[in-house]
């Protein structure tokens, strides 16, 4: 008899241990500017306990009780008086048993320097990490999750990339000359299908194990660090993947926005992709609405950034990852789209902790006026105020490709680069904005010039000296194309050659690659390494000559650096005339090659031999 009742005492206990299944965040730190946290506790019926705690320093300020009875959401204060270490949360259910959960509060260690964000000092290296490189096969597929199997033949399936693959080439990464590395989302996917690429998040704490494992999330972050490169993350503050474990049991009737058509079972209004909608003064409250509450697709839940709920956990889930990664910098994406008022709110909470820490924000849009309105310190006419220091340059990206493809005219050709680059009037600091030749959902650079490698290395090497901070996506330094299907995603995001054993081609070591795609990588490694120390392409003045005779000048300038850049789109050769750049105080001056590491005196005129790019530089040793 003894023996059953020590039985079911043991199985009474489980039972009510798993009435609590997740506390969120998992854990969290002392010491924050903020000194309060919320956290959402889920279990079944847990929202009809009784909450107390008795915990030096530390008070429970409010219990919430949400539509569904299995969330709670509990507000603490963390006192002066806060410990390090666990305490704990007493649950007292309906039926007099008790549950008790030890929630831990950690002490921040991290030094200041770990969150110091990226800048235009940096040059950015984009990783789609599915089809970077396979440095586990152990963990290509799990049969746990809804996609259970990869397939490389499909350009949409998974490729079984992960974390290690990327661990295990930060030296490629380093040698290449980039300083900070951005990855699309790590975390997990649990999708019927498309899951490869990350935005479609199940779960806002949980690595994606076909990445691999938190613990070697942190070791890429701590190893690229070592190295000097920053790690950002990329995070979606707008929607989640329809397999989130949500969507089985909603806290609130406004948890998502257009709820009601969710769980009635009606087709789902859409974004009408509106972005204007944020700035127009005109704009009819149906289309605002649209814009920001409407769902990209079925499959990806939009969320209502309204609810103080939703808004803080995802505030707090952004600097827990800040936090325990010592990241450099968060790539926001579809920055237009969630409540833009949540949106400040958001960015100011972050940068209120980490005021060195950096964002950006993804706004894609070819008009340099939204562009602006989002960048920290402008003074916008309907008052607001982004806090955001860093957004996405799609408008000078798209001059300059259309530029170097047009035929030179009045307002045509490299004149589309030189008054692209005048509207730079218009922004708080064109520095923190981020410049890039492709990224993950566009035509790859060499595919969008017509696989014209003259034009690629000119487009690479322009954005490069810009006043600009520059991403440069994984491939195109080995002039990888989606020429077969422009635009295909898939295609966009093909595997990057050596990242597999079974590839002929490896870009890692330089085995197979043709003369083009080893010249183009060669000439993207010499800017790069030269551009991490120049001081010219950091802080110098930009001085820039409109273009003339199918040419394009463009300086950078400090007192002991002078770096120049000549886009000649000249077939023949040319003689340019120099006595037109006299402002540039250059003549008698050395000057050398950086690409060809030839050095010649500037006087009265320099040959340009054939279509192409001249980087030159003051700095000859």
């Amino acid at each position: 008899m003894k023996k059953i009742l020590i039985t079911l005492l043991f199985f009474g206990s489980l039972s009510m241990t798993a009435q609590i299944e997740r506390v969120e965040p998992p854990h969290w730190w002392l010491g924050f500017e903020n000194s309060e946290v919320q956290l959402m506790i889920y279990g079944e019926n847990i929202g009809k306990a009784e909450v107390s705690l008795d915990a030096t320093g530390i008070i429970l300020e409010a219990v919430h009780r949400a539509k569904s009875p299995n969330y709670l959401f509990l507000d603490l204060e963390l006192t002066e008086q806060a410990q390090p270490g666990s305490f704990p949360i007493t649950f007292k259910l309906e039926n007099g048993h008790k549950i008790v959960h030890e929630y831990e509060l950690k002490e921040r260690t991290r030094p200041e320097s770990h969150f110091i964000g990226f800048n235009n000092k940096d040059a950015i290296y984009l990783i789609t990490p599915d089809r970077f490189a396979n440095g586990d096969p152990s963990n290509d597929e799990d049969s746990s999750l809804r996609e259970k199997t990869k397939d490389r033949d499909d350009d949409y399936g998974r490729h079984g990339g992960d974390i290690l693959g990327i661990i295990d080439h930060l030296d490629y990464i380093d040698e290449m000359g980039f300083t900070a590395l951005w990855s699309s989302p790590l975390l997990i996917n649990d999708m019927e299908s498309g899951s490869y690429h990350g935005y479609a998040m199940t779960d806002f704490y949980r690595v994606d194990p076909r990445f691999g494992t938190l613990e070697e999330y942190k070791e890429l972050a701590e190893k690229s660090r070592e190295r000097g490169i920053k790690l950002i993350m990329d995070q979606v503050a707008n929607h989640i993947g329809s397999g989130h474990w949500w969507m089985e049991d909603l806290p609130f009737e406004d948890w998502l926005n257009y709820q009601e058509e969710f769980e009635q079972g009606k087709e789902i209004t859409k974004s009408n992709h509106i972005r204007t909608t944020n700035q127009d003064f005109y704009a009819a409250e149906v289309d605002k609405k649209k814009m920001t509450e409407g769902w990209f697709v079925d499959t990806m839940p939009d969320l209502n950034q309204e609810n103080p709920f939703m808004a803080k956990y995802l505030i707090q889930n952004s600097i827990w990852w800040i936090e325990y990664l010592g990241l450099g910098g968060i790539r926001q994406d579809t920055y237009p789209y969630p409540d833009k008022a949540f949106m400040s709110d958001w960015a100011g909470a972050i940068m209120t902790e980490y005021p060195d820490f950096n964002i950006v924000g993804e706004e894609w849009s070819y008009n340099p006026l939204l562009i602006r309105y989002w960048q920290d310190g402008v003074e916008n006419k309907d008052g607001y105020e982004s806090n955001l220091r860093s957004t996405m340059d799609f408008a000078m990206q798209g001059e300059i490709v259309k530029g170097l493809k047009e035929e030179e005219g009045w307002g045509s050709g490299l004149t589309k680069l030189y008054e692209g680059l005048a509207n730079d009037f218009a922004y708080e600091c064109p520095e923190d904005i981020m410049i890039f030749p492709d990224n993950h959902d566009k035509s790859r650079i060499f595919t969008q010039l017509d696989e014209d490698v003259a034009k690629t290395k000119m487009a690479v090497a322009y954005m490069l000296v810009l006043p600009r901070t520059p991403q440069i996506y994984y491939g195109t330094e080995i002039l990888m194309d989606d020429t077969a299907n422009p635009g295909d995603h898939g295609l966009i995001r093909t595997e990057f050659p050596g990242g597999w054993e079974d590839h002929d081609t490896n870009a890692f070591t330089g085995k197979g690659l043709s003369e083009e795609e080893t010249g183009m990588q060669d000439f993207l490694k010499k800017i790069l390494n030269y551009r991490k120390n120049s001081e010219a392409i950091h802080s110098g003045k930009t001085l820039h000559f409109a273009p003339q005779d199918g040419v394009y000048v463009l300086t950078r300038q400090t007192e002991g650096e002078s770096v120049v850049i000549i886009l000649n789109k000249n077939e023949e050769n040319f003689s340019l005339d120099l006595e037109r750049f006299e402002q540039l105080g250059l003549d008698g001056k050395n000057l050398k090659n950086l690409i060809s590491e030839e050095t010649f005196e500037w006087n009265d005129s320099l040959e340009l031999n054939g279509e192409g790019v001249y980087l030159l530089t003051t700095k000859i040793n």
